[in-house]
């Protein structure tokens, strides 16, 4: 009883404890939207104490590329929190997405998205789905790094990092375990990306075994993402990189009914921002017709992302009861179903009203339900031997021979290291390669020990650093043109490199 006491004591406390938070009120109908959010939170009694930020498309325009304001960053740091309207990114001039500039600075690591069927109040083709996406924020193919190499090749880096991976599988775990879900999937490729997404996928299963209460299974994201789009029930929470994420994503709210509907948490260690996922919809700025509900429900996330679920509860019940009494917008309308079509400021006054009732038909909000927090603990590197065995020289060369480049590379030996294959883009065209392959001029070409060897099982020998730059420095007096290397590594004895398509 001593306990229990405790427990609804500690409750009341975060309910009614100010919550500071930085406001963002966007572009185009992001301020009709914040104004009509701020008001339900605050007749529900949330005790948000907001800080308006600066930040979008005037910034941009004010000659600040970044589209964010210092002040902004001091504010943001202050709180903690932000809760943000859709901003709009001027076209052309090179300007980058604040969005990205966001997550990645404030190191917000993971991306959750619920998304929930509202049938038939929202027209959708399934009913009943409830699907939460974790999505890694911060790295993969967003990165950003790219790079023209030759006339023909450009590439981007993908990174999959070990601290990067584990957040985000444990966040996934430990939200499943927090708000009594049943079941996580890992989407991946790692049956060809077997070093990155192989990655991921090993760590997906290093962390699973530590949450045997909960279901895990893993799914190639190509079939996964159809399956998702045929089949949303049959999914609970999909955690995946960053690039697959953002279109399942997107898959999984449009299958739904309606993108409009679903806000996002973008959750740091320090700092956490909370949105709609739409965009900021200039077209329709200032008509007092846009939806509120995507920013609403990002709110209600904040909300039982501070301890106040059970505010969290009141806000999202009273939404659905207005859905269920036929008070819409405009968006998604429906002739047999809506009783209404209200304005932004309108809709917010039916879901005012409604505060302390609950949906008869669609599911109840009980976020308050959930148990425990979300403990992401520090990333411990764990201690490996690594040794140089081998680099991949990347050369820019106009002729299309793959065996004529390959004679001339063989001819080189610099201090016991010789030419074991080159590929052009991934595919191995010397030695033996396949006549029909077509060749750019971006040509990988591998060096290892002389003595390393190459028939069963694959053994390099260890190669001093000094070789690799000797190589190089005779390939460049030689007279071919090194655009990039990558040094091969072994760790613990296991090879950490690919091997090429066909070696």
């Amino acid at each position: 009883m001593e306990n229990t006491q405790v427990q609804e004591k500690s409750k009341q406390i975060k309910s009614t404890a100010v919550t500071n938070v930085a406001v963002a009120y966007g572009d185009g109908i992001g301020p009709e939207i914040m104004e009509a959010t701020l008001r339900i939170l605050e007749a529900a009694g949330a005790n948000i104490k907001s800080e308006k930020i600066e930040i979008g498309e005037q910034v941009y325009l004010s000659g600040n590329s970044s589209g964010i304001e210092k002040s902004a960053w001091k504010t943001i740091n202050k709180n903690k929190l932000i809760l943000k309207a859709p901003i709009t990114t001027p076209q052309g001039k090179g300007y980058k997405s604040l969005n990205v500039t966001l997550r990645k600075s404030l190191g917000l690591f993971a991306n959750v998205r619920p998304v929930t069927a509202y049938a038939p109040y929202v027209e959708t083709n399934f009913a009943g789905m409830d699907v939460v996406i974790v999505r890694e924020n911060e790295e993969d193919l967003y990165a950003g790094i790219e790079h023209q190499q030759t006339q023909d090749v450009v590439q981007c880096l993908k990174l999959i990092t070990r601290p990067g991976c584990e957040k985000i599988v444990r966040y996934a775990f430990e939200y499943a375990k927090a708000y009594g879900r049943k079941k996580v999937t890992c989407m991946v490729k790692d049956n060809i990306m077997k070093l990155t997404d192989g990655l991921f996928h090993n760590v997906f299963k290093e962390i699973a075994i530590e949450y045997p209460e909960i279901e895990s299974n893993s799914q190639i994201i190509d079939i996964g993402s159809a399956r998702l789009a045929a089949n949303p029930t049959n999914y609970d929470v999909i955690v995946t990189s960053n690039l697959y994420g953002d279109i399942i994503s997107d898959i999984a709210a449009e299958i739904a009914g309606s993108v409009g509907m679903a806000g996002s948490a973008n959750i740091g260690l320090n700092v956490s921002m909370f949105e709609a996922i739409h965009g900021s919809a200039p077209d329709i700025a200032g008509k007092k017709i846009a939806n509120p509900s995507g920013l609403l429900n990002a709110a209600v996330m904040l909300l039982s992302h501070v301890g106040k679920t059970e505010i969290a509860d009141t806000i999202k019940n009273a939404w659905l009861v207005t859905l269920e009494q036929g008070y819409h917008t405009a968006d998604v309308y429906q002739e047999s179903i809506t009783k209404e079509i209200v304005s932004t400021s309108e809709f917010a006054d039916r879901i005012i009203e409604n505060l302390g009732k609950k949906p008869l038909q669609l599911p109840k909000s009980n976020l308050a339900a959930g148990k425990g927090e979300i403990v992401i603990p520090e990333y411990s590197r764990k201690k490996q031997e690594q040794v140089l065995v081998g680099v991949d020289v990347f050369i820019n060369w106009k002729g299309k021979n793959p065996n004529e480049l390959g004679n001339a590379l063989n001819s080189i030996t610099a201090f016991k290291m010789k030419l074991k294959m080159i590929t052009n883009r991934g595919v191995k065209v010397y030695p033996e390669g396949l006549q029909e392959t077509y060749c750019t001029d971006h040509w990988r070409c591998r060096f290892v020990d002389i003595d390393s060897k190459t028939n069963g099982e694959k053994v390099y020998n260890p190669v001093d650093f000094e070789k690799i730059i000797a190589l190089q420095s005779i390939l460049h007096h030689k007279g071919f043109q090194v655009i990039k290397t990558e040094n091969l590594y072994e760790f613990d004895g296991v090879r950490a490199f690919s091997l090429g398509q066909g070696e």
